[in-house]
């Protein structure tokens, strides 16, 4: 009876001591578990080479994830949305890449893409399991539109000067922001009773630099019954507020 309880009481030690040193070391990063080499001391877990992070998100330019590999999971992820949506998406560029570890890795990829000449923000969700060779698309959605054109499109250089005013697309949402902050800054210094329509915006030009951007617009108007002409002149700051600097009828 004395060799059985020995023998109980040694081998209830040895799994404690084992349980004891297999124990995951915590690390501060999003509250998340990082894995290391068993034995070592809790002291010594900065020190650890990290395996994995387990469900976190983290910035896929700190992992071991390449560029190349990012820019192939990224067209990956426009070619298989315009399969399955029959679309005509051009991937322009990433803008932004984390990952996620699961069972293989989650990567949240925000993208430009261009869809029927214009740009736009797209956020996709690729997983990849390596070692089944296995990669899907898991989400592909809208974020928001981007301005079709930049300083750069402009040939605007970072010192300021560059090509001038040059013409841009009227339907393109910030000029149609610019368009509409005109009018109702022109209803507000009216006496009308009527409120001003925008019909339409006739022709568009912008000259942006790095601190802001200026848009010279005509727009066509109407006041009840009666159809209008104004030239205007609007500036952006870099903070994004539209102000109205000039405008003026135009009769032609």
């Amino acid at each position: 009876m004395r060799r059985v309880l020995f023998v109980v009481i040694v081998i209830c030690t040895l799994l404690a001591c084992f349980a004891f040193r297999l124990r995951p070391f915590k690390v501060h990063c999003q509250q998340q578990y990082k894995l290391g080499f068993c034995g070592e001391d809790e002291e010594n877990a900065d020190h650890l080479i990290p395996m994995a992070t387990v469900g976190g998100l983290c910035d896929s330019s700190s992992s071991s994830q390449s560029n190349s590999e990012i820019d192939s999971l990224a067209h990956f992820a426009v070619q298989e949305h315009n399969k399955k949506e029959n679309a005509l998406f051009e991937f322009v560029k990433v803008v932004e890449a984390r990952e996620q570890v699961v069972a293989g890795s989650l990567h949240h990829l925000t993208l430009e893409i261009i869809d029927a000449g214009r740009k736009k923000l797209y956020e996709a969700k690729v997983w990849v399991k390596p070692w089944m060779n296995f990669k899907e698309l898991q989400e592909f959605k809208h974020v928001r539109d981007v301005s079709s054109f930049t300083p750069s499109d402009l040939g605007v250089k970072k010192d300021g000067h560059g090509l001038g005013w040059r013409s841009v697309p009227v339907d393109d949402p910030v000029i149609q922001d610019a368009a509409n902050h005109a009018l109702k800054t022109i209803q507000q210094r009216s006496n009308s009773l009527f409120a001003y329509e925008l019909q339409e915006i006739l022709h568009a030009k912008a000259e942006v630099t790095e601190e802001s951007a200026k848009f010279d617009m005509l727009l066509r108007v109407t006041r009840g019954e009666k159809e209008e002409k104004f030239k205007v002149e609007v500036h952006k700051n870099g903070e994004g507020s539209f102000h109205l600097n000039q405008t003026e009828p135009d009769h032609s």
